[in-house]
This record gives C-alpha cells, structure tokens and sequence, in this order.
C-alpha cells in the first residue's frame, strides 16, 4: 500500500475516534432543568351543589365546597378559609332567587326565616302580599307569569253618573300601578321552561296603602291585571294611583248603554 493511502486511513481513523468520544460524551451530558411553573392561588368557595329554586329551604346536601381561582372569587364569596362551618350555619335558609348548580351561595341571596314561609321570606321589607281572585278573561289568559309587572284595573258601575245620564253608566280606572306579581295559586317562579301559568288566585306584593286601596276595590266592581312590557317597569318603583284635588282617582273612562238605569 502507498504511503499516502495509509496516511489518509490514519487521518479517517482518528477523525472517527474524536466522533465517538464527543458523541459519548454529548450523550452524559444532564439535559437543562424545566423553568419554574408559577403556582396558581387558589380558594375553597361555597357553592350550589344542585339547583336551588327561589323560596326553597336550603339543606346541607345542597351546598358544597369547590377550589376557585383566588383572583376569580369575589368579595361576596363565601370562603371556606373564613367561615369553615358555612355549611351547616347556611342550613335552614330559604332563597330569595334561584341558584343554578356551581353557582356560588351569597348571602344576600338567602334569608333565615326563623320558622316562617317562604312567600314572608322573601318579601322585602315594609311590603305586603295579597291575593285576588283572577280568571283567564281577568289574567291575560295565562300569560302572566311570577315576577312579572302589572296594572290592577276597576271595572264597575257609576250609579251617580247614572241619574244624572238616565242610562247605565260603566268606568274602567287603573287603581294600582306597576306592582309585581309574586305567584300564581302557589306558583313562584318560572319551571321546566314553563310560559303559562293558569290559575284562580294572583298574589301581588303591595305597599300597606295599596292593601287598602286594593281591598275597597273588591268591593265596588271587577278587578282585572293589565300585563307591562318587559322594558316598561322598574322593579324599584311603586307608584301610588293618581288622584284630583278631591282625591278621586283619575284615568277614568265612562261610556253609556241605551238601557235605562234602574230607577230607585
């Protein structure tokens, strides 16, 4: 063999020895730490094991604990870090709005009855409730729902307007305005996707004023719920029925029928 062939095989010979010695010691080499993974804050918050509808007396099956993200939990949030025994303080309770599964427990949201009904639990303060009989002509035919907004309206006979026509006179007037509606017969929020109710009692949430005023008018003639749109009320507001300056309501609508009036 030639001299030069045998110095390029020494030449290769080496060049593969070096290889395979860094190729070794690549392989030994540890392989660089993971970078630090930041740890999430997290908080054990008390939430709605299951559905909880509005006046429904809250057990301790209903609630449970559930980790939240510290930064998602609100002040509201009841925090297992602050009130350990929330549960069992919290049994007993009766909503005053409905709770969808997980959905967080707030307190403003129950009330503790101390042994009354539900409909007294959760009628705000300084209200009342008080029922009228309605039928479907007198109830919008159904389509009035609990937590809906209505209008009382008057209907009945004018007998001092009738000696005066000498035929029968009939008024129709909005006695009670913008009031909400609390149940239909024992109906007190909407279920199972349900959009008719159709019932024989309405129970309304009044002010001690419109008790009265809603009382007397039982007696004078046929009370009838006129429905508000959606975005026609303000659940805060009460508005009182409108009067002259001989505190006689007004919206008063009066038309006459050829029958004579009934003489006395």
């Amino acid at each position: 063999m030639k001299p030069a062939r045998i110095i390029v095989l020494v030449i290769a010979l080496a060049a593969g020895g070096i290889a395979a010695l860094l190729a070794g010691r690549s392989d030994k080499t540890p392989p660089p730490a993971p970078a630090p993974v930041a740890q999430l804050e997290t908080v054990d918050v008390l939430i709605a094991n299951s559905d909880i509808g509005l006046g429904t007396k809250v057990s301790s099956q209903d609630l449970r604990w559930q980790t939240w993200p510290a930064a998602a939990a609100g002040p509201a949030f009841i925090r297992k870090s602050e009130r350990p025994d929330a549960v069992n303080q919290l049994a007993g309770s009766i909503t005053r709005a409905p709770f969808a599964t997980g959905e967080p427990i707030r307190e403003a949201k129950l009330i503790r009855a101390g042994g009354s009904g539900y409909m007294a639990a959760i009628l705000p303060g300084g209200m009342r409730a008080v029922s009228t009989e309605i039928s479907p002509e007198t109830g919008v035919g159904g389509f009035i729902l609990p937590n809906d907004h209505v209008d009382v309206i008057l209907s009945r006979r004018d007998k001092e307007a009738e000696k005066a026509a000498g035929v029968e006179v009939h008024t129709s007037e909005t006695i009670l305005s913008n009031v909400r509606v609390l149940a239909i017969d024992q109906t007190v929020e909407e279920k199972g996707g349900q959009r008719v109710v159709v019932g024989k009692t309405a129970t309304l949430e009044l002010t001690p004023r419109q008790v009265e005023t809603l009382g007397m008018s039982r007696q004078m003639g046929t009370l009838s719920l006129a429905l508000r749109s959606l975005v026609d009320f303000d659940g805060n507001s009460k508005p009182e029925p409108v009067t002259d300056e001989r505190g006689r309501r007004m919206n008063i609508v009066r038309f006459g029928v050829s029958t004579p009036a009934t003489p006395k």
